[in-house]
């Protein structure tokens, strides 16, 4: 069976500053993925050459909101998250033709 590696990228005004400045990219990956597999992933998805690859887990947090009755209570799970550097000179157009 195939592993999913991948499993979107991250677009927020953070992420955007990182990619326009540093040549960085952040994605959400599979808890169970290395370094070595996001690089090559990353770079058989969409042709560029990765300079290195910086991982972290982002910790769940809990939620809640108010309902007529009551306030409702819940978690956000974990995820891992991967910040890729490019090469210089290349870059990974999310948007294509919009």
């Amino acid at each position: 069976m195939a592993k999913n590696i991948l499993i979107k990228p991250i677009i927020t005004e953070k992420a955007e500053g990182l990619s326009e400045k540093l040549n960085q990219y952040s994605f959400v990956v599979a808890k169970g993925s290395n370094k070595v597999e996001i690089k090559k992933e990353i770079e058989k998805m969409y042709s560029v050459n990765v300079e290195s690859v910086n991982t972290l887990v982002m910790p769940g947090k809990t939620k809640s909101r108010s309902s007529k009755r009551t306030v409702l209570k819940g978690r956000v799970p974990s995820f891992k998250k991967a910040i890729v550097t490019l090469a210089q000179g290349e870059e990974i157009d999310f948007f294509g033709d919009i």
